[in-house]
């Protein structure tokens, strides 16, 4: 995975890009789903260039594929389609 012109280079970059697009409170579970999923792969990009923070962008990815894991099988719990 590789990091496109104008994408986040740095683990700081990358979050501060997850708390701009970062969704309201209360927004539908789908929504927070794809979030969580985008977030994991920009985590997971920003390891791969971002070599001195490597580690702690790769706890990211799994962090967030953590999370987007919980919402999925909540959905599915509640019989929802998780997109």
């Amino acid at each position: 995975m590789t990091v496109r012109r104008g994408e986040p280079k740095t683990l700081r970059d990358a979050h501060e890009v997850v708390m701009d697009r970062r969704p309201p409170k209360d927004a539908n579970p789908s929504a927070w789903l794809a979030f969580r999923l985008g977030n994991a792969r920009l985590y997971k990009a920003v390891a791969d260039v971002d070599r001195g923070h490597h580690h702690e962008a790769l706890y990211w990815a799994g962090y967030e594929e953590r999370k987007a894991g919980e919402i999925s099988a909540e959905l599915q719990a509640e019989g929802t389609p998780a997109d």
